[in-house]
């Protein structure tokens, strides 16, 4: 049983958390005050090009230019790794982009204090079942789907019915649909692009057009929806009125088929159910207790997380290998749960107890990926 809960304070800040049966497993902070860039689509203007790193500013009309890249704007040679592994010196940014010219991008990565925002004209756009890649031709599924007749059904109801110049992901949330309702979310996330498409082509022929969004991405709640939905997501909490209205439009919006339960206990700090405060606090502590009396250490660097498994209180038995196995898998799957909940990304480097059996060391790669798999986010284990 999943839940949504959705805080908002005295000075409108929000704490979205997704609960599990009374566990917290993800949390998010929304303030009024901040705007969240990440998936929103623009119409920039490219200020100036760095042909010594193949690379470029835009300005899609915030206080930061944002920055792209020469893999964000070639085409994509593969949809598993996209451009990482083409040789760049086929290519040359100046070939796709000049000064002044206006450009369509997607934010990918949000700005910084320090940063502007990372774009690319590799546009996503996501629904229910599907997320639809415009001037793209690739067809792929979830790797969450791992039935292979259930992945080759799916491509069989995709194939006939994507129309050249598009393709799509099929999300994990597809599986067991039927075309019809496939259909129906590609059909519409078609029409969103071709709209998208309409307002750029618009735009660009003013002669001093001005960077603006064309394309707002789904909230933080609407994207929980649409991804718990199908996951035993069975009620929505909300102390305010506001959020309220705007959580029940959504869900009407969406035509949902699912008996989602919404609830507002006006004034309240939800946060109190199941102890959530508590659990909350945890949550950004760098160090987490296991239950056997070890622990891990969570270290956040500009470059990569760090994460440390120790023994501490936990002296096991007289057999040091299990002693070390037992630490280990028990901090495998305390690890996979902190990533999920703190929305760790990019490079993780796990420090584990060393084993020297290599058994035990292929079990708890295995734990890992098996834990890894309850979170929504894309992960490679190495």
């Amino acid at each position: 049983m999943q839940e949504i809960l959705v805080n908002v304070d005295k000075q409108r800040n929000k704490t979205i958390v997704v609960v599990e049966n009374g566990r917290l497993v993800e949390k998010y902070q929304e303030n009024d005050g901040a705007e969240r860039l990440e998936g929103n689509i623009y119409i920039g203007k490219v200020q100036n090009v760095l042909l010594g790193m193949q690379a470029a500013f835009v300005d899609i009309g915030k206080e930061k230019n944002t920055f792209i890249h020469i893999r964000d704007v070639m085409p994509k040679a593969s949809n598993e790794t996209g451009n990482k592994n083409e040789p760049l010196n086929k290519y040359n940014i100046k070939d796709y982009i000049r000064t002044e010219m206006p450009i369509l991008v997607q934010v990918k990565k949000d700005s910084t204090s320090k940063k502007g925002a990372r774009v690319s004209t590799h546009m996503n756009i996501s629904g229910r079942y599907i997320v639809l890649m415009p001037n793209s031709e690739f067809i792929t599924v979830s790797k969450k789907i791992e039935d292979i007749k259930e992945k080759n059904r799916l491509l069989n109801i995709v194939k006939p019915i994507v129309p050249k110049g598009y393709g799509i992901i099929i999300r994990t949330s597809a599986e067991g649909k039927n075309e019809t309702e496939i259909k129906e979310d590609l059909d519409k996330l078609i029409k969103k692009w071709q709209n998208i498409l309409e307002k750029y082509n618009n735009l660009k022929k003013q002669k001093t057009f001005i960077p603006k969004i064309i394309y707002k991405n789904q909230g933080i709640i609407e994207k929980l929806i649409l991804d718990l939905v199908d996951k035993e997501l069975t009620r929505i909490i909300a102390n305010d009125e506001t959020t309220y209205a705007e959580i029940e439009k959504d869900i009407k919006n969406m035509q949902l088929d699912s008996d989602i339960k919404l609830e507002l206990k006006k004034g309240e700090t939800v946060l109190d159910i199941y102890d959530l405060e508590t659990q909350l606090e945890k949550a950004d502590n760098r160090k987490v207790w296991l239950k056997c009396g070890g622990f891990i250490t969570i270290d956040k660097t500009e470059a990569l997380t760090a994460i440390d498994v120790n023994s501490g209180k936990y002296v096991g038995t007289k057999d040091l290998a299990k002693t070390i196995f037992t630490v280990n898998k028990e901090a495998t799957v305390e690890i996979a749960k902190q990533v999920r909940l703190r929305d760790i990304g990019g490079i993780i480097i796990i420090d584990y107890i060393d084993m020297e059996n290599k058994d035990d060391k292929e079990k708890i790669l295995k734990e890992l990926e098996e834990n890894l798999k309850k979170d929504r986010s894309k992960t490679q284990v190495i």
